[in-house]
């Protein structure tokens, strides 16, 4: 199978790659390398192509889909930091290039998976989150909510030309994917602690730390997404992936210090002191799973211990 995987140099995608190409596929990568990385796939140079371009190009969109048997849409201006720092050139990469994107694979009805976010409900206070939950978002002048915007236009358009063009379409919207290779570069809460811990630095939460997510491991979330690409019962449908167990995230941080026997301290910073204007945070953020479960008999197998213990080693 010929697997065609945008942002392949990032986070997942370069995770995706390793996985069709360890199943014996042939994989195309495209990156702009904007924030993916090519440390990320140094290991796959000879065993994948990669293409420097943006999702954007509409002719290079074309050529790659036509000539794939399934898209992997996992490229996307992401992070709170680049959407606050550079908002109308990420609203342009998500709205505009996945329209580029669902189009091409509309008109050679291709197999495709987009990524959606669990930035689209935003802050809806019912927890857990269901895929059929109302998006609750603040007003425009926010600007950390043009990302869940942007995304909910992608997923609205992919739902659009399911029905229109029978687009064989399944989106996942993946809730706090954390793993080797994530950087703590764009705000990504996992990889900063750690990162600060091992190097026995002051571990900043941003707030009270009394927020609280749910993480997933990486591989976990690849197996879904790998596993929802090859049943055709998830086609035209949306399905939430996350991993289990709530944490706060000043239980994140006591946690990464006892697994990474770090003596870092633990300190405060309000979100006006850490993030430009435009943050606004959510309290809690919660998957429900059942239905991906129900769907590919999935589950994730992968604690936050073991989270935090893999980036650690990385």
């Amino acid at each position: 199978m010929r697997v065609f995987i945008t942002g392949g140099a990032g986070f997942i995608g370069s995770h995706l790659a390793d996985h069709y190409v360890n199943a014996g596929h042939q994989v195309t990568l495209l990156d702009n390398f904007s924030t993916g990385s090519k440390t990320n796939i140094a290991h796959l140079a000879d065993k994948v192509s990669t293409i420097d371009g943006d999702i954007r190009n509409v002719e290079l969109i074309d050529q790659l889909t036509k000539d794939s048997d399934l898209v992997l849409h996992m490229a996307a201006a992401l992070g709170v930091n680049t959407i606050l720092e550079s908002p109308l050139e990420s609203m342009s990469t998500n709205i505009t290039g996945s329209e580029v994107v669902l189009n091409a694979a509309a008109k050679y009805n291709k197999r495709i998976i987009i990524a959606s976010t669990s930035e689209i409900y935003g802050k809806n206070p019912k927890q857990p989150l269901q895929e059929t939950d109302d998006r609750v978002v603040g007003a425009p002048q926010k600007i950390r909510w043009t990302y869940s915007d942007a995304k909910a236009i992608e997923e609205a358009m992919a739902f659009a030309l399911h029905q229109e063009k029978n687009l064989p379409v399944t989106t996942v919207r993946l809730f706090n994917t954390v793993g080797p290779r994530q950087t703590g570069r764009y705000g990504m809460v996992v990889p900063r602690f750690v990162q600060a811990a091992l190097k026995n630095e002051p571990i900043t939460v941003y707030g009270d730390g009394t927020q609280s997510r749910v993480f997933c491991h990486v591989q976990d979330a690849v197996q879904a997404i790998a596993a929802m690409a090859a049943t055709e019962a998830t086609i035209g449908d949306v399905y939430n992936v996350g991993g289990t167990g709530e944490v706060t995230i000043k239980q994140l941080a006591e946690q990464v210090l006892a697994i990474t026997n770090s003596q870092s301290a633990i300190t405060y910073t309000p979100y006006s002191a850490a993030y430009p204007a435009g943050f606004e945070d959510i309290q809690r953020r919660v998957p429900d799973i059942s239905k991906v479960k129900a769907a590919i008999n999935w589950a994730p197998t992968k604690d936050l211990a073991q989270i935090i213990s893999d980036i650690a080693a990385q």
